[in-house]
């Protein structure tokens, strides 16, 4: 089973072009939409860093198997705390374009985000749906997929980020979130858009060299290179899976 864990501002439709590249049937796998993104927040629901990685634990226990381990953007900080709290339900793991590393001190939107009131005002902006979508683009979302997610994008996700974002305080990761990266099962793999605007290259150069895990960089694509360069990811999954 594999389990497709999405980031900020994405929604499950981030995976389809990797899900079809990779040739996969529902029942292979599980790709949940986090509480708040394009779904109702559970009652009482935080939307903290530690909520959503207690609610994947949580998800994981109910499939009742071992999983390959797949994320992208806050996906993937998740998946890596994930597996830290719990190697015993993890088979492998692949994180792209994100890592949690005590050195990187967030981008600038991450930073604007955990700002109070700032942050809100950035909010108010979003609500232009035309606008965040052009923005999303310009940023280097491809633009079939940004027109899938924009929609979603509404007050809920928007209060989720914003709550998500100062508990990190802005990405800016200590204690046993650093600490516990020591527990991550093998094997391990990173996938990387070389021209990231939001994590630079050298933030998955470093982790790969600290943690000893393998990385593999799609040259000429960004953050979302999951998506753009999904037949290219597909190949370095089932690699991957293959050893695991």
């Amino acid at each position: 089973m594999i389990v497709f864990i999405h980031g900020v501002p994405d929604t499950p439709a981030l995976w389809a072009p990797l899900t079809g590249a990779l040739g996969l049937q529902p029942a292979d796998y599980s790709a949940p939409a986090l509480p708040g993104f394009g779904t109702p927040l559970p009652a009482g629901f935080s939307c903290t860093k530690d909520a959503y990685a207690e609610h994947l634990v949580g998800h994981i226990e109910e499939l009742g198997t071992k999983v390959h381990l797949v994320g992208h953007d806050w996906g993937a900080l998740l998946a890596l705390r994930v597996a830290s709290l719990r190697p015993d339900l993890v088979r492998s793991w692949c994180v792209t374009n994100a890592v949690i590393d005590p050195d990187y001190r967030g981008h600038q939107t991450a930073r604007m985000w955990a700002t109070p009131l700032l942050g809100e005002f950035i909010m108010l902006n979003m609500r232009n749906k035309k606008q965040l979508e052009a923005g999303l683009i310009q940023s280097g979302m491809p633009a079939d997929l940004a027109k899938k997610e924009v929609p979603h994008i509404d007050k809920t996700m928007r209060q989720s980020i914003l709550k998500l974002y100062r508990s990190a305080v802005g990405l800016r990761f200590s204690g046993a979130w650093v600490t516990d990266l020591a527990h991550l099962p093998s094997p391990g793999q990173l996938f990387w858009g070389e021209t990231d605007p939001y994590v630079d290259l050298s933030v998955a150069e470093r982790f790969s060299k600290q943690h000893g895990v393998p990385l593999h960089v799609e040259r000429g694509v960004g953050h979302w290179a999951c998506a753009e360069r999904a037949e290219q990811f597909a190949a370095v999954l089932k690699a991957l899976w293959a050893g695991a």
